[in-house]
């Protein structure tokens, strides 16, 4: 037998100590202290900053949103976080283009067989949707086909494209997908960058959507034109060509009900029809007897707002060049048309709340005598409300390797409008993170409850799904619907303050907002990260996960 000399045994020794030491939680006084040095004032000020007027809304592009993004950066720097962006600062441009529809110039014609031309009128019946136009001026002419929701689902035996031929034509489609999917599957195909991606590929030429009543109900006309008017975003390549705009596509428009109607003059299927067959979720493509006319005219423009990133380095050896990646993002609206008297977006819930969280998670992870044994990397994302554009720019433009990122917690829009009891963890149900949110959840005293609206299909319409679609397992958690005041309901509160207060100036300082509830959140976030930060093994995606099959392969769990 080999006899190991002595002082390798000696070496041996301490390096299975300190794999154990790494291997056990933080000292319960130092973590129990970082805990309780997050204060619910603390969250108040960096909200009462960041949703001030004299931000103006921290419209991405603009100068309240600089302002914004310097005073995260010193947040950081006060921590003692290193510089994550470029060039050794906290900041990474994001190139974006500006795109805003030039009203007058815009129309909508339809053309029925044997009648008059009828002119729909922008705003009322229509808006186009500029960002989704590479030239400035676009104009097309064709007939249309209706193809249901838009969506090719192989894995489901579902095919709205099936039996008719869309090349060379304008495409009509429902938003969303069918209800009868698996809720994964129904939130990865309502995505309009997939239905984008599957018009082009049977060769349309246009597209005009509109919504079916149960997502017009939920997000109203006047709210989609209030967001067009505001303008739309792409991030844009080296060679100044922006991301997800197909150069196939001359015309893209969505319909209000009114013009949706005037579409379906004359169909084979009348409006309502339509609506009952998409609620059965079976597949209904036909050709319509209208050809249209779409003429876009765009304004377009260039501008530059960063992402801010900072990292908290890892104390294992081993495992500090991994890295859990926080996100938040910092824009919102900015300036909009008049609400109540009121046209400056502040964002206060939406999202300074997840702003002011992250802040004070970095702080008290930074704090601890101990750093965790993974990296922490912060990144505060820009025109989130413009399509996710910071953090897909960031997931295709990682400042650190991206095969090194384990995991993305997303902090987003924690509505803290009466005492928060129990919170939703989108996300949870796909991988190893579901175990990490729920101990979690237990130190902190919430609740965790399953996804209340699985229709709003919210697990792809924040920050951490450009990282899911770069196979990054991640989780988003926000406040659920249970009020810890037995005076206040907090599901009738929620669903009031989603119609009247979000994306809109209501969303201030001067509403009803518990910061107890939000210090408990940043608690929980801080936890949660610490927790992935510790464990030896990586989070993994769950043994046939949709989304780990689609994107992410190689993080899943083996079988068993």
């Amino acid at each position: 037998m080999h006899r190991m000399p002595r002082l390798g045994w000696i070496a041996v020794s301490l390096l299975l100590l300190s794999r154990c030491a790494f291997a056990q939680p933080a000292p319960s006084p130092d973590l129990d202290k970082a805990l309780a040095g997050i204060r619910p004032e603390a969250i108040r000020g960096h909200m009462r900053f960041l949703a001030d007027d004299l931000l103006e809304g921290r419209g991405a592009g603009t100068r309240g949103y600089d302002i914004a993004a310097e005073y995260v950066a010193s947040q950081f720097e006060a921590a003692g976080l290193e510089p994550a962006g470029v060039n050794g600062t906290y900041f990474q441009p994001v190139p974006l283009r500006k795109s805003l529809a030039v009203e007058p110039e815009c129309s909508l014609t339809l053309e029925l067989p044997g009648k008059k031309t009828t002119t729909l009128k922008f705003g009322e019946h229509y808006v186009v949707r500029a960002e989704s136009l590479v030239p400035d001026r676009s104009e097309v002419t064709a007939p249309v086909v209706f193809v249901g929701f838009g969506v090719t689902a192989p894995e489901l035996g579902y095919d709205d494209y099936a039996g008719v031929d869309v090349k060379g034509k304008i495409v009509a489609m429902l938003s969303g997908a069918p209800e009868a999917f698996p809720h994964n599957q129904r939130a990865y195909y309502s995505s309009q960058r997939i239905k984008g991606e599957n018009a082009v590929a049977r060769g349309a030429i246009g597209i005009v959507g509109f919504s079916t009543p149960q997502d017009e109900a939920r997000f109203p006309w006047w709210k989609m034109v209030q967001n067009v008017k505001l303008g739309g975003m792409r991030w844009v390549n080296d060679k100044g060509v922006p991301d997800e705009a197909f150069a196939q596509l001359r015309g893209v428009a969505t319909l209000s009900k009114s013009g949706a109607e005037a579409l379906f003059t004359d169909s084979p299927k009348a409006l309502e029809q339509v609506f009952a067959g998409a609620k059965e979720g079976r597949p209904q493509s036909f050709d319509l007897p209208v050809r249209v006319t779409l003429k876009s005219v765009a304004q377009h423009t260039r501008v530059d707002s960063p992402n801010v990133a900072a990292v908290l380095r890892g104390a294992d050896p081993k495992l500090r060049d991994e890295f859990v990646l926080y996100t938040a993002h910092l824009d919102h609206l900015g300036i909009g048309e008049p609400v109540k008297g009121d046209k400056i977006n502040n964002g206060a819930l939406d999202n300074a709340s997840g702003i002011a969280a992250m802040i004070e998670a970095a702080k008290a992870l930074s704090s601890l005598p101990r750093r965790p044994r993974r990296s922490l990397l912060f990144v505060a994302v820009t025109a989130e409300e413009k399509g996710l554009r910071g953090a897909d720019y960031f997931a295709q433009h990682p400042t650190v390797p991206l095969k090194k990122i384990v995991a993305d917690v997303n902090l987003d829009m924690f509505v803290m409008i009466y005492p928060v009891r129990d919170v939703v963890a989108y996300g949870a149900e796909h991988s190893s993170l579901g175990r990490v949110v729920e101990e979690a959840a237990k130190q902190v005293g919430f609740e965790v409850s399953p996804d209340p609206a699985p229709e709003e299909t919210v697990f792809i319409r924040s920050d951490q799904f450009p990282f899911v679609r770069r196979g990054v397992p991640a989780l988003f958690v926000t406040a659920g619907m249970k009020s810890g005041d037995p005076k206040i309901d907090g599901a009738k509160s929620h669903v009031e303050w989603r119609r009247n207060n979000y994306h809109a100036p209501q969303d201030d300082m001067s509403q009803p907002i518990d910061f107890d509830s939000g210090a408990r959140f940043a608690r929980l976030n801080v936890l949660i990260g610490w927790q992935i930060a510790e464990e030896e093994q990586a989070p993994r995606w769950n043994t046939g996960d949709f989304f780990g099959e689609k994107f992410g392969k190689d993080r899943m769990a083996p079988a068993r």
